[in-house]
């Protein structure tokens, strides 16, 4: 039945659209270590739109890293960590963001909540390499970077998952743009580097800790 304005119970965008909170089995040998990491059952439009767009981003990235003048610049090591974080951040977004990794760190379960705090830690080495091996500047200020990224990120931990559940998206995106205009107006950082912020906040705050709905089914939403 529609009500007043037309909306028909149920879900309306897409007949066939449900939610699938069914893990699939994780696999034996080296496969289920990346089952561990982004969960079991990725599907293959997931893995197809993180190739491709993992793929352009990283391509534009090394367009930025030659356009500024960072590929002559950094040393071989500098080059190669940049590109180890850049693959990272992107892939990260781009898994994170899909059925499959989203609904393996917000089941319903002991171990979910156990690995988001495991990955959120993990990424303080990220903040480390490129505060102390990518940032120009004096060991007093990359310091204070490091550690204002680190507050930031425990921060918005901390608050997006104490909010309530229908506030966690708002509450996720307020506390991304803090950060990243927190580190507009007091942390610049070059040219070259100005997609890091922005991007590991992305990650971790958007992506990893707001649950979402798996959806499943082949229709698309009516226009």
């Amino acid at each position: 039945m529609a009500d007043g304005d037309g909306a028909a119970d149920g879900p309306p965008e897409c007949a066939d659209a449900r939610i699938d909170w069914a893990v699939p089995p994780v696999r034996a040998g080296w496969a289920g270590h990346v089952d561990r990491l982004m969960g079991p059952g990725m599907s293959r439009g997931e893995r197809l739109v993180e190739l491709l767009g993992g793929a352009l981003c990283c391509a534009l990235l090394a367009v930025l890293a030659v356009r500024t003048g960072a590929y002559g610049r950094w040393s071989l090591l500098q080059a190669a960590v940049a590109a180890v974080v850049a693959l990272d951040m992107v892939g990260g977004v781009l898994t994170l963001a899909g059925n499959t990794t989203k609904r393996w760190y917000h089941l319903r379960s002991a171990g979910a909540p156990r690995r988001r705090r495991i990955l959120l830690s993990v990424h303080l080495v990220h903040l480390a390499a490129v505060a102390f091996l990518l940032l120009p500047g004096g060991a007093g200020r990359n310091w204070q970077w490091l550690l204002v990224n680190t507050a930031l990120l425990a921060a918005a931990a901390v608050v997006v998952e104490s909010a309530p559940l229908p506030l966690v998206r708002p509450v996720a995106m307020a506390c991304y743009l803090v950060a990243v205009l927190v580190n507009l107006v007091w942390f610049p950082v070059p040219r070259e580097l100005l997609w890091f912020t922005p991007l590991f906040f992305l990650k971790l705050v958007v992506c990893l800790l707001v649950p979402e709905a798996p959806l499943a089914g082949t229709g698309r939403r009516e226009k």
